[in-house]
């Protein structure tokens, strides 16, 4: 079954797609799935839409999703859904939000059920994202649940990550420690249309003036009057690509020791691989796979 669901998939059959991603939600058949797929396609753009439950990120998500489709570009949408306690499928309020059109090619939209304890994300969305930029996707928006100051785990799985933050919401206090901000690529004042946008928008420019913050861009949007939603995608679409920036030294080491050692150690570079997959997938901390690759290489 999962050899035919697999040809399916590889002939842009939608349904062997919503099949797929079914088993990978569920942890199912994850290795012949991975080992199924192409190397990942670094040329799909991952575009991150995170912050705080409430602020619009669904709604920004759909707009958004709208501009792409008039420039003709395919957008694929993974929205990361609170677990429901009840049956532990996603709740599906993000849909509610988004525009539906079953009979448009171009647009899919996935929902995903996000476990507490995850950093706001789905478990195994990284395996996901491999999948629909294989399928032929042109942009992958990955929508995170409301996210706290520690969720940054997306910072991973994202070439662009999109902070949206919106007036009167009561952080004053908390953007000089919040971790959001600082893995953001652009900084989204959402609700731009509400009293205190200009207000918010100066105190997030004074905070990303402090020394040691790198250049952010800082846009205001409105999704209910749809302005500045044109001037994200041209923002979104200039920011450096992940891979591009300056990463923590952690972070650094393990991508470069997968690239060297994959170079000069190549009978090992399956195995190499398997750690870095899995430190991707939080099995592993930095220290723990830094041990790991040590053991491959004395093997």
């Amino acid at each position: 079954m999962l050899d035919e669901l697999l040809a399916r998939f590889q002939a842009r059959d939608r349904l062997a797609l919503a099949r797929l991603l079914t088993l990978v939600a569920r942890g199912e058949q994850l290795e012949a799935i991975r080992a199924a797929l192409s190397p990942k396609n670094e040329t799909t753009p991952v575009v991150a839409i995170t912050g705080n439950a409430g602020v619009g990120k669904s709604t920004l998500v759909g707009k958004l999703a709208e501009v792409l489709r008039a420039e003709g570009k395919s957008v694929a949408i993974l929205a990361c859904d609170p677990q429901s306690p009840l049956t532990g499928g996603a709740l599906l309020g993000d849909r509610a939000r988004m525009p539906t059109h079953p009979e448009d090619p171009g647009l899919y939209i996935r929902s995903l059920a996000a476990p507490s304890g995850h950093q706001a994300v789905a478990q195994h969305v990284d395996l996901m994202i491999r999948m629909v930029a294989q399928f032929g996707f042109d942009v992958i928006v990955v929508e995170t649940v409301g996210a706290g100051q520690g969720d940054i785990a997306v910072r991973e799985l994202a070439d662009v990550v999109v902070l949206l933050v919106q007036p009167e919401s009561g952080d004053d206090l908390q953007w000089e420690k919040a971790g959001l901000l600082e893995i953001a690529d652009v900084v989204v004042i959402h609700k731009a249309d509400l009293p205190g946008a200009e207000r918010l928008e100066s105190q997030v420019r004074e905070l990303l003036s402090l020394p040691g913050c790198r250049e952010i861009a800082v846009l205001r949007v409105s999704s209910a009057k749809q302005t500045g939603l044109t001037e994200l995608w041209s923002t979104i679409a200039s920011c450096p690509r992940r891979s591009t920036l300056i990463e923590p030294d952690g972070q650094v080491l393990l991508r470069h020791a997968q690239q060297v050692l994959a170079e000069r150690f190549q009978d090992r570079a399956g195995s190499v691989g398997h750690v870095v997959d899995r430190w991707k997938r939080h099995e592993l901390d930095v220290t723990q796979a830094a041990d790991e690759l040590l053991h491959v290489l004395a093997r």
